[in-house]
């Protein structure tokens, strides 16, 4: 009987102390706690020094937070800015109190004038940190926007040139100049107007205000991409492809003279976009043919990382995920697609019939998934026209058909993706490197009615 009772009490220590020692490694994990905040105030964040375009800045900024949960949190990775692009944003360690500051390192040049805002995201919480970015000079457009803006920033363009730059710059408005535009680098196909590289730094900063204005706002797109994209060129030129290549080989030309009266077109193209806005009364009436390429896919400038289509493809491969099996088949082509099938030089040579899916056949769901790939390329222009005509492209959208060829994940030589409807064209071409190896994009967006504010 004692053995028995001794071999319990035996048993009883042996369970004591390993419930004790779960407890002791149940609190050691939970100890391992992860930094939270309640708020993060970036309407009151500090900022030191001043930034202005093409210069070197570092400066700090403080972002005021509550609710801190007293954990230390490590360093973070670098944000990059969108709007004016350039910057990168990254956390300084630090220990949470109640309430607090983050403090964030800033460093970079800017590209541009305007705001660099900065997406933080932090304990749970998320804001946006905006940098004003000073121009060189002080601008008399300031004041104004959308198409009033426009046209006195051209006009200020124009005051600044001599008599042969100015010649070059505003050429008359017909078919055969608002056409003048090329995928391939200007040595190769040269284009009209005022080439960038030719331009002192005022009338250079003035010349990329006029095209911000053209753009849209949405972060990777409008602004963001042109400037991206002249990175690009920017890297192609030092990696291989030499002075063909390069921002300083774009063009920027006035067709017909901007003003509140009549009509004009302003393009701005080098060798992966092209921007073709046509205007008339003060009104935009066109915003295609829209050209967008890039190669490399990705990069890195400056310690930043850019890849400015990979919202396009990705919103195109997110679009096939969502069709089932005989929506798929019914979307694919027998036919391979080595390239845009409306390349430039191929104006208003649309099909004459729709061919693949129906967008009337889809669900709700489906049917966001196709307005969010025709985003992409809508929002390259200015958010007010952006708005305007995604509007009409989804009242079209039941008379929208989808087409692709190749796979599906979109990233193998000759993958290709189209969507039609009764305005909408939209182009997404995967092709062979031509300066790197490996593969690069090209896309276009152009209108059935509208292209070149109907124009031929």
């Amino acid at each position: 009987m004692k053995k028995s009772i001794l071999i319990a009490l035996i048993l009883v220590s042996i369970s004591s102390s390993f419930f004790v020692a779960c407890k002791k490694s149940s609190t050691a994990v939970a100890a391992t706690a992860v930094p939270t905040v309640t708020a993060l105030t970036c309407a009151a964040v500090s900022i030191s020094g001043t930034a202005t375009i093409n210069t070197a800045y570092s400066g700090n900024a403080i972002v005021p937070y509550t609710g801190g949960n007293s954990v230390a949190y490590t360093a973070g990775s670098a944000i990059n800015s969108s709007g004016v692009l350039g910057l990168t944003a990254t956390l300084v360690p630090g220990t949470l109190s109640a309430s607090g500051n983050l403090s964030y390192t800033i460093t970079g040049t800017p590209t541009s004038a305007g705001v660099a805002n900065i997406a933080i995201s932090f304990g749970g919480q998320s804001c946006t940190i905006s940098l004003n970015v000073n121009a060189v000079t002080v601008s008399s457009c300031s004041s104004l926007s959308g198409v009033a803006k426009l046209i006195c920033l051209c006009n200020e363009l124009k005051s600044s040139l001599s008599s042969t730059q100015l010649a070059s710059l505003q050429l008359a408005y017909s078919s055969t100049n608002i056409k003048t535009w090329s995928n391939l680098p200007a040595s190769m196909s040269p284009r009209l107007g005022i080439k960038l590289s030719t331009l002192n730094t005022a009338q250079l900063e003035t010349a990329k205000a006029i095209i911000q204005v053209m753009s849209g706002t949405v972060a990777n797109e409008g602004w963001d991409e042109v400037q991206q994209l002249w990175l690009a060129d920017d890297y192609l030129s030092v990696n291989g492809g030499g002075t063909a290549y390069g921002s300083g080989n774009y063009y920027l030309a006035f067709f017909g003279t901007p003003a509140n009266t009549g009509q004009f077109e302003i393009m701005m193209t080098g060798h992966h976009k092209t921007v073709a806005n046509s205007y008339n009364n003060g009104v935009l009436i066109a915003a295609t043919p829209h050209f967008a390429a890039t190669e490399p896919l990705t990069w890195n400038t400056n310690g930043i990382n850019y890849a400015p289509l990979n919202q396009e493809q990705g919103a195109f491969v997110t679009l096939l995920a969502g069709l089932n099996a005989t929506q798929l088949a019914a979307a694919k082509s027998s036919s391979v697609f080595s390239d845009l099938l409306l390349t430039p030089g191929k104006d208003w040579q649309f099909p004459t019939t729709f061919t693949g899916l129906a967008c009337s056949s889809l669900s709700a769901t489906q049917k966001t998934l196709v307005i969010n790939a025709i985003k992409t390329y809508t929002s390259d222009i200015d958010d007010t026209n952006a708005a305007l005509i995604l509007t009409k492209y989804t009242a079209d959208l039941d008379n929208t058909y989808i087409t692709y060829s190749g796979t599906t994940a979109l990233n193998t030589q000759n993958d290709y993706i189209r969507i039609d409807g009764p305005s909408v064209w939209i182009e997404f071409s995967v092709q062979r490197g031509i300066v790197l190896s490996g593969v690069h994009y090209h896309s276009i967006w152009r209108d059935r009615i509208n292209d070149y504010g109907t124009t031929r």
